[in-house]
């Protein structure tokens, strides 16, 4: 699976005051040590930018292909500093994101096909979330259609099925993951990524990386191609580069309905057990459910 390190953003206290007195140095640490643990992309996320936001995106951008030479993910919903950035990014961009909405479409897709960039196409419309599978299906083929228009290629399409937080949106997890399953039939050249650490959003800190984890176990097994993740959470990358194979077999089992006797488990199995449980809504979700 192909990791997009989400670290480099504007909500970063550790970068906040760099970004805003364009202190190149915590910009160029942060993006080798997501090169280094082993990031495929990094996504560059700079917000609404309202203000100074064209040369916002062309700094950071800049910044980071000084000690890095790794493809960016460029990430902000002021359409103008999507541009800048697209200007200036030496390997093929990726535009995260473009959603359903009718203006995004018309803003962004012809900026994607003339820098010959990839884009996220979110599946959000105008009427906000979709409610189901079936909705995210009807808005990723409004993408589809409408790049097709602008002659891009359906392999430069990543669809977004959005990952909203368990906490809050426990059912919609289920329609988020059906999504996934529907895919391969419904976008076949397609490729797929979404925000992983969303559906742990608003959860304890000290909950969220099994949280996130065990989710990329679902999500991978029905063949998510990407996922924009915690760069720095060494045991989501060893789930995500195939390095244990037990734990996503015993998630595997709970999908598939097997009953499973927790005192055959250990503690970090029976974690991944209750946390599958969740995410599938056979648990209902409290910040206390692993120690139920």
């Amino acid at each position: 699976m192909l990791l997009i390190g989400e670290n480099l953003n504007v909500m970063s206290k550790k970068l906040g005051d760099a970004f805003l007195v364009r202190d190149q140095g915590p910009v160029r640490k942060m993006a080798e040590a997501e090169a280094m643990a082993g990031m495929d992309m990094i996504d560059v996320n700079i917000g609404p930018a309202r203000k100074a936001g064209p040369e916002f995106m062309e700094w950071i951008v800049k910044t980071i292909q000084e000690v890095t030479d790794i493809p960016l993910s460029l990430d902000t919903t002021n359409m103008e500093a999507m541009e800048a950035g697209l200007k200036v990014c030496k390997k093929k961009a990726l535009v995260n994101s473009i959603s359903a909405r009718p203006e995004r479409m018309a803003g962004l897709m012809p900026f994607a096909k003339k820098y010959n960039a990839s884009f996220i196409g979110l599946t959000l419309g105008a009427e906000g979330i979709p409610r189901d599978a079936n909705e995210r299906g009807l808005f990723a083929a409004e993408i589809i259609a409408e790049a097709a228009e602008y002659g891009i290629l359906e392999e430069d399409i990543w669809l977004d099925p959005i990952v909203l937080p368990v906490n809050s949106q426990q059912m919609q997890v289920q329609g988020c993951t059906e999504f996934v399953m529907m895919l391969a039939d419904l976008a076949p050249n397609c490729k797929s990524t979404c925000g992983l650490s969303n559906v742990s959003n608003g959860m304890p800190g000290h909950l969220r990386g099994i949280m996130n984890r065990t989710y990329l176990i679902m999500i991978k097994r029905y063949g998510m191609y990407s996922a924009i993740v915690d760069a720095f959470d060494s045991e989501l990358k060893a789930i995500a580069k195939n390095q244990r194979p037990e734990l996503e077999a015993l998630v595997h089992r709970v999908m598939d309905g097997e009953s499973i006797a927790p005192a055959l488990l250990s503690g970090e199995e029976g974690e991944y057990v209750k946390t599958a449980k969740v995410l599938l809504g056979q648990t209902l979700y409290s910040d206390s459910w692993l120690e139920i």
